[in-house]
Protein backbone atom coordinates (compact mmCIF):
# COMPACT_ATOMS: atom_id res chain seq x y z
CA UNK A 1 0.00 0.00 0.00
CA UNK A 2 1.34 3.22 -0.65
CA UNK A 3 1.42 5.75 1.60
CA UNK A 4 0.74 9.70 0.49
CA UNK A 5 2.92 11.94 1.92
CA UNK A 6 1.67 15.47 2.12
CA UNK A 7 4.20 18.41 2.01
CA UNK A 8 3.66 21.89 3.74
CA UNK A 9 5.12 24.91 2.23
CA UNK A 10 4.38 28.38 3.38
CA UNK A 11 4.61 31.00 0.64
CA UNK A 12 6.38 34.23 2.10
CA UNK A 13 5.98 37.51 0.49
CA UNK A 14 9.10 39.73 1.18
CA UNK A 15 10.31 43.06 -0.67
CA UNK A 16 13.49 43.09 -2.41
CA UNK A 17 15.67 46.01 -1.56
CA UNK A 18 18.61 46.94 -3.45
CA UNK A 19 22.01 47.08 -1.51
CA UNK A 20 25.36 48.51 -2.51
CA UNK A 21 28.75 47.42 -1.79
CA UNK A 22 32.29 48.60 -2.36
CA UNK A 23 33.98 46.67 -5.20
CA UNK A 24 36.71 44.65 -2.62
CA UNK A 25 33.91 43.26 -1.00
CA UNK A 26 31.80 42.34 -4.14
CA UNK A 27 35.48 40.44 -5.27
CA UNK A 28 35.64 38.92 -1.42
CA UNK A 29 32.15 37.75 -1.39
CA UNK A 30 32.83 36.16 -5.38
CA UNK A 31 35.39 33.77 -3.20
CA UNK A 32 32.13 32.32 -1.64
CA UNK A 33 29.78 31.49 -4.33
CA UNK A 34 28.25 28.03 -2.18
CA UNK A 35 27.09 30.97 0.47
CA UNK A 36 23.70 32.82 0.07
CA UNK A 37 24.60 36.28 0.57
CA UNK A 38 20.57 37.33 0.52
CA UNK A 39 20.22 35.47 3.59
CA UNK A 40 23.37 36.23 5.80
CA UNK A 41 22.44 40.43 4.72
CA UNK A 42 18.70 39.62 5.72
CA UNK A 43 19.35 37.74 9.34
CA UNK A 44 22.22 40.74 9.57
CA UNK A 45 19.12 42.93 9.22
CA UNK A 46 17.25 40.68 11.28
CA UNK A 47 19.79 40.61 14.18
CA UNK A 48 20.17 44.63 13.95
CA UNK A 49 16.96 45.21 14.39
CA UNK A 50 16.35 43.39 17.14
CA UNK A 51 19.47 45.27 18.82
CA UNK A 52 17.54 48.15 18.10
CA UNK A 53 14.52 46.78 20.32
CA UNK A 54 17.21 44.97 23.24
CA UNK A 55 15.40 43.42 25.64
CA UNK A 56 11.85 44.04 24.82
CA UNK A 57 12.25 40.70 22.54
CA UNK A 58 15.21 39.02 24.37
CA UNK A 59 14.78 36.60 26.98
CA UNK A 60 17.78 34.22 28.84
CA UNK A 61 17.63 31.63 26.40
CA UNK A 62 19.36 34.63 24.25
CA UNK A 63 22.04 35.68 26.27
CA UNK A 64 22.34 31.85 27.31
CA UNK A 65 23.34 31.34 23.53
CA UNK A 66 26.22 34.47 23.57
CA UNK A 67 27.55 32.52 26.53
CA UNK A 68 27.51 29.23 25.18
CA UNK A 69 29.53 30.56 21.84
CA UNK A 70 32.07 32.62 24.06
CA UNK A 71 32.35 29.51 26.52
CA UNK A 72 31.33 30.87 29.23
CA UNK A 73 29.82 28.76 31.86
CA UNK A 74 26.78 31.49 33.60
CA UNK A 75 25.98 29.21 36.49
CA UNK A 76 30.26 29.89 37.81
CA UNK A 77 29.78 33.03 38.04
CA UNK A 78 29.15 34.80 41.29
CA UNK A 79 25.82 37.02 41.36
CA UNK A 80 28.04 40.31 42.38
CA UNK A 81 30.32 39.54 39.62
CA UNK A 82 27.28 38.66 37.52
CA UNK A 83 25.39 41.91 38.91
CA UNK A 84 28.86 44.30 38.01
CA UNK A 85 28.74 42.78 34.45
CA UNK A 86 24.74 43.75 33.86
CA UNK A 87 25.21 47.33 35.39
CA UNK A 88 28.20 47.57 33.07
CA UNK A 89 26.13 46.26 29.85
CA UNK A 90 23.35 48.37 30.82
CA UNK A 91 25.25 52.01 30.68
CA UNK A 92 27.02 50.58 27.17
CA UNK A 93 23.75 49.50 25.84
CA UNK A 94 22.28 52.96 26.67
CA UNK A 95 25.26 54.45 24.97
CA UNK A 96 25.36 52.52 21.74
CA UNK A 97 21.19 53.18 21.86
CA UNK A 98 21.77 57.18 22.52
CA UNK A 99 24.23 57.55 19.49
CA UNK A 100 22.55 55.24 16.84
CA UNK A 101 21.14 57.31 14.23
CA UNK A 102 17.73 57.41 13.39
CA UNK A 103 16.36 58.10 9.71
CA UNK A 104 13.83 60.17 9.12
Amino acid sequence: MNALKYVRTRIYCMANITLSIPDDVRERMRKYPEIKWSEVVRRAIIEYLDDLTGSETRDSTYYAKIAERLGIRLEEIPLVEAERHYKKMRDLEWKRHSTTRMSS
